[in-house]
């Protein structure tokens, strides 16, 4: 009766104590004889511990001539087991099923010998900006800083936004494939932030503080998921979110965190949220009656910012500066609508 070869690869994204039950038993079973090209294998240790006969091929044979070794073998009746290589021994089985494809009994079957973890390929590219930023890596990527990339991280941002903008991202297609393109730079953004960050001579810190950072900070914010906290609806859960993080940031002004340098339509949104979820009341200017009862909807509310762009360049204003200006004077009240309430409360 013929027998079995069974290839088991190895992420290298995993410890190599970490064996799936299955190839485990596999490889140190009674009937298999286990054989390798990677004298160097991270698990032949652990083979090596429990007593586990390893044949170790000369590292200048080919992948036929191996296959016609294994082949034998099985011929005979034996399971053979070949662990695989980091990068899969691809020629290898290309080679087995080759010679396996003309009416052999011999079954050739893959049993993975570890799997990765949801998130593992992010080792890939942690270990691609190590190469990059190390010696003999890019000489470009190896003199960035925080600084000559902060143009690079906005236009990744920028277009994200497009391609989500642009509709066609949640059907499987060019929009869709995009999209991940699109996310994978902003990935490399952070990356690459964070190697730099891991170089600074006192002070250093990786992509794993700057990913546990993340982590605990979303366990925080999000008490009524990992606590006992509740919030019923979304704007509860934002309402929570900011007073946990002026908590957590000793900020005693609803203003304090809100980015000025960023544009000014959602500067003035972001400080009329954060006046809203305090229960600030402010006065803002009202738009005439006729156009508010036009603008029903966001495309009709999108149509009358634009009217009132076209209306500022017509007077030789900057629509941006104007905005902005007037934010400012929105901040400027919420920190004065704060100043009186404290003296109320103080008095």
């Amino acid at each position: 009766m013929a027998g079995r070869i069974v290839l088991v690869p190895f992420s290298p994204r995993v410890a190599p104590g970490l064996v799936s039950a299955a190839a485990w038993r596999l490889m140190t079973g009674p009937d298999a004889v286990v054989h390798t090209g990677s004298p160097d294998h991270p698990v032949l240790p652990y083979l090596d511990d429990a007593d586990v006969q390893i044949v170790v091929f000369d590292a200048e044979a080919g992948a036929y001539e191996i296959a016609v070794d294994l082949i034998a073998q099985a011929e005979a009746g034996t399971t053979v087991v070949w662990i695989a290589a980091p990068d899969g021994d691809e020629a290898l089985a290309q080679a087995l099923g080759g010679q396996l494809a003309h009416g052999s009994e011999i079954e050739l079957e893959l049993l993975p010998g570890s799997y990765d973890l949801p998130g593992a390929k992010v080792l890939d590219l942690i270990a691609v900006m190590d190469r990059l930023r190390s010696p003999g890596g890019c000489p470009w990527d190896g003199e960035q800083t925080h600084q000559s990339l902060v143009k690079y991280l906005l236009e990744e941002a920028y277009e994200t936004v497009e391609t989500i903008e642009d509709g066609s991202y949640d059907e499987p297609g060019p929009g869709r494939d995009a999209l991940r393109e699109e996310l994978g730079d902003v990935l490399l953004q952070v990356a690459f932030h964070s190697r730099i960050a891991q170089e600074h001579p006192t002070d250093p810190f990786s992509i794993d503080e700057v990913a546990e950072g993340i982590a605990n900070k979303l366990i925080g914010r999000h008490p009524h998921v990992f606590a006992g906290a509740s919030a019923d609806t979304a704007a509860d859960v934002e309402a929570n979110w900011d007073k946990i993080k002026a908590a957590e940031k000793g900020r005693t002004s609803a203003v304090e965190g809100v980015p000025l340098a960023q544009p000014a339509l959602s500067l003035a949104d972001k400080l009329l949220k954060r006046a809203r979820n305090s229960q600030i009341p402010v006065q803002v200017p009202a738009i005439p009656e006729e156009s508010a009862a036009q603008a029903k909807d966001a495309e009709a509310v999108g149509q009358l910012l634009l009217a009132v762009v076209a209306h500022a360049r017509s007077l030789g204003a900057d629509p941006e500066e104007a905005l902005r200006a007037a934010a400012r004077g929105l901040r400027d009240q919420i920190v004065a609508a704060e100043t009186s309430r404290d003296a109320r409360v103080a008095g």
